[in-house]
């Protein structure tokens, strides 16, 4: 089964975008939904416009292709990479995150979900997963193996695949006093990081035209620039965050340029892209 939290978790870096990053963002924009194969010289002209070299790319890909991530498909001397059924899932869970689930929680209603776990020593692996899918689902660690997230979060994808269930707790709860939700905020997030970080992609995006040589890049840029500054945000309850709270502005650029690049790179994608339908990749890879 797929599992696009700690997929998309992994494919997300600290600071500069890594290749792995404007693939999957490439991807998503490009190829996502459409049923094609590109080609890899395709793929190494959109990446090669925004700083990767041929070799970051092309080995990313077969990494990516080796994990499940992409399908690759040869055609007479060319290769082409299309998208699997779990690089699909991982792609559509970013794009609800980055078009549908808004910066902050309006809608909050005062329920937070808790979810404890205690693993054996030798299960890292199961730990580090878990941990990964409850960053992504905007949980934040409250105290020992405590983790909390605001509103009804399903636990079900968080633990699909790990086979730790019975190490797992899950509850749903309200804060009562003397328990202050100011306090569990400023103890399980680190707000001010969060908001460095959204102040730190107003300030890099208020000159788009610095950041890349031309549509295409700067709207792969953008996007991946985006996910990487909501990756780990809980999505908190606007009421108990600070007025000054960077998050909407920051969003309210990003869509804004969006909408003001998207034109012009998909009619350079059009141009540059070597393509064939995911059918032909399926006889190819047969063959």
């Amino acid at each position: 089964m797929s599992d696009p939290a700690v997929s998309a978790a992994e494919g997300i870096g600290a600071d500069t975008p890594r290749p792995q990053t404007l693939l999957l963002t490439f991807f998503g924009g490009h190829v996502l939904d459409r049923r094609i194969h590109v080609a890899t010289a395709s793929v190494l002209d959109v990446l090669e416009r925004v700083g990767v070299s041929e070799h970051a790319t092309r080995s990313t890909l077969s990494r990516m292709a080796r994990r499940g991530l992409l399908h690759r498909a040869r055609r007479g001397r060319h290769v082409y990479f299309g998208l699997t059924e779990r690089s699909r899932a991982i792609l559509h869970d970013g794009e609800l995150r980055i078009w549908r689930a808004g910066a902050v929680n309006r809608q909050w209603d005062g329920t937070w979900t808790l979810l404890g776990f205690s693993m054996p020593e030798s299960w890292q692996r199961q730990r580090h997963a878990l941990r990964s899918r409850l960053l992504w689902a905007g949980f934040g660690s409250l105290q020992g193996g405590l983790w909390i997230a605001p509103g009804e979060v399903d636990p079900v994808p968080l633990l699909d695949g790990l086979g730790a269930d019975a190490h797992v707790k899950v509850f749903q709860a309200r804060a009562l006093p003397p328990t202050e939700v100011a306090g569990i905020v400023r103890e399980a997030w680190d707000t001010h990081g969060l908001a460095a970080r959204y102040r730190a992609f107003l300030a890099r995006w208020q000159d788009p035209e610095s950041q890349a040589p031309d549509s295409l890049a700067r709207d792969l840029l953008l996007e991946s620039d985006w996910l990487q500054t909501i990756r780990d945000d809980p999505r908190l309850p606007r009421e108990h965050l600070p007025a000054d709270w960077p998050a909407e502005p920051a969003q309210e650029l990003f869509y804004a340029l969006s909408k003001e690049l998207r034109p012009a790179a998909r009619a350079i994608a059009a141009e540059i892209l070597d393509s064939i339908t995911d059918e032909q990749a399926d006889v190819e890879a047969a063959e």
